[in-house]
């Protein structure tokens, strides 16, 4: 029996653009539907439990970071935010406020499309093999890929699902300096293209949930001009 196609939720207000999108993303096997007021949007969201939304955040009515952080208690699925070219802050706002990942106008249809597969594949939870069910453990923190959990001294640690990805990627790798190269490949399928700030976000959120200090990391260690480097030992310091 085939599985159903996904449902993606277009929230956008240019409706030629909205509907090539939508028609471009329907000839590659996704059922997609628009909703061009943000007034509408998040009770749409909330209603419908699409299993994606696409999110612009320039909206009449209740622009998208305001409905992003409106539905994000109550919806679980990914959202994947459309952001201005030279619109940084506006990135960043969107991930602090729990938007998956994010694509900058003008969109490229493949791009977009290759982002969206991504997003979908790890919302359903990885099937993870039995050789490769793993619980690590440093001092007070476990992570648990096979759970998708992580915990700090026993108390569950709240980690959206590409929070989780990472921090699992750079606890796997402990003691390894991982490049932003490598990071992307690993988590997006695709290069870094020396801009996108979303790594440094996520990294700068995991660290507190951790125990780790934003200002002096011991964790999660910035190797100017290398990467990250997740230290094991400063767990048990």
């Amino acid at each position: 029996m085939e599985q159903e196609a996904w449902q993606v939720l277009i929230v956008e207000d240019d409706q030629r653009l909205a509907e090539l999108t939508r028609d471009y993303l329907e000839t590659n096997g996704l059922r997609v539907s628009i909703e061009g007021d943000g007034a509408l949007a998040a009770a749409r969201i909330l209603k419908e439990q699409p299993d994606l939304v696409i999110l612009d955040l320039m909206l009449p009515g209740e622009d998208g970071l305001s409905i992003c952080r409106k539905v994000r208690d109550r919806y679980d699925g990914p959202i994947l935010m459309l952001t201005a070219r030279t619109d940084d802050t506006d990135q960043i706002l969107g991930l602090d406020l729990g938007a998956d990942d994010y694509v900058c106008k003008p969109v490229r249809p493949r791009l977009l499309l290759a982002r969206i597969q991504a997003l979908l594949r790890r919302s359903e939870g990885p099937e993870v093999a039995p050789e490769k069910q793993r619980r690590l453990q440093f001092g007070p923190l476990v992570v648990d890929n096979a759970l998708r959990e992580a915990w700090l001294r026993d108390a569950s640690i709240e980690l959206t699902s590409a929070e989780f990805d990472l921090l699992w990627l750079l606890v796997d790798n402990a003691g390894r300096i991982l490049s932003r190269e490598e990071i992307f490949t690993a988590l997006r399928g695709i290069g870094y293209d020396g801009q996108d700030r979303s790594i440094d976000v996520r990294i700068s959120r995991i660290r507190p949930k951790i125990g780790d200090d934003p200002d002096h990391p011991r964790l999660i260690k910035t190797i100017r001009s290398k990467g990250y480097l997740f230290v094991p030992e400063a767990c048990t310091l």
